[in-house]
């Protein structure tokens, strides 16, 4: 079994699409969507049930217990982050400012304020025309994320394991934070998606800096590259004296946005020029990694 993590050093490249369309091109997948802050893979995969849901927790936040609580107001005083307000008589924790750090429990002289775990997220595994998918959602203001990640990633792999699957594809987080390098650990490949721009050929960089520090084997590909083609060609140049393979471009294709309007793969329209190149991404995949 395989782990492809398909990832991009900034949003908004066009991962989830080649993702999506990786997913209906391999044969035996389980579909993993590691971008748990802003989950978007099962739109274009459209699940057709949920089948089991989970909860994540993750950190911890203070409660206060009003049957010991006199209304000294030490914990606001206290609090760095503002996370206490003075409410209706009674002082009350606001949980998307809580970061859990305790000193409003060190400091409470009656005993009065604890740390409870955190709801932070739920995750879930779905059934889709193409297998499994398990993906997440955090909830706004967490900042565990990363947890999230390991969680989604731990039930993909067992999940593989059960139905003796060939391949787990991870639509991975963006970025080069914790959910992202959550996403790739010890994946068998990363595909990094890259767009013409320089902030894409920034992030660029600092994505495969931390690949290679990870000691993750990875590969480049280009997307919307006819929208600059001098950028594309400086990125072109650079993997090559930087020795890593770029397994292709895909040109800017206005089917694209027809596709996420309907909720589809773009690998599912015959006359897209970007199914196509996608589709010999695809193939030098299979020759060069499996």
């Amino acid at each position: 079994m395989k782990q492809i993590a398909v990832v991009s050093g900034k949003g908004g490249t066009g991962k989830t699409i080649l993702s999506a369309s990786l997913c209906y091109l391999f044969e035996n997948p389980v579909m993993s969507d590691c971008d748990v802050d802003a989950s978007n893979l099962h739109l274009l995969l459209s699940p057709l049930e949920i089948i089991e849901s989970y909860k994540y927790y993750g950190g911890k936040k203070a409660k206060i217990n009003y049957q010991k609580c006199t209304n000294c107001g030490i914990c606001k005083d206290k609090c760095r982050f503002e996370a206490i307000d003075f409410k209706e008589g009674k002082y009350v924790i606001n949980e998307y400012a809580c970061e859990g750090c305790k000193l409003c429990v060190l400091t409470c002289p009656e005993e009065a304020i604890n740390l409870i775990e955190n709801l932070a997220g739920n995750y879930y595994k779905s059934r889709c025309s193409r297998g499994i998918l398990v993906h997440g959602d955090l909830k706004p203001g967490e900042e565990t994320s990363g947890g999230l990640v390991a969680e989604v990633r731990k039930k993909s792999y067992s999940e593989a394991e059960k139905s003796k699957k060939d391949v787990i594809i991870i639509d991975g987080a963006p970025g080069i934070g914790c959910p992202a390098t959550s996403s790739v650990a010890g994946v068998n490949l990363a595909v990094v998606v890259t767009e013409p721009t320089l902030s894409g050929f920034h992030d660029l960089k600092r994505m495969v800096d931390t690949l290679k520090k990870m000691r993750v084997k990875f590969a480049v590909v280009i997307n919307k590259f006819d929208l600059n083609e001098s950028v594309s060609s400086k990125l072109e140049e650079w993997c090559f004296s930087e020795n890593i393979d770029l397994l292709g471009k895909i040109p800017f294709d206005e089917m694209v946005n027809v596709a996420t309007k309907e909720a589809k793969p773009i690998i599912l329209y015959e006359n897209s020029i970007a199914a196509k190149a996608i589709k010999d991404i695809y193939l030098r995949i299979l020759d060069k990694f499996f």
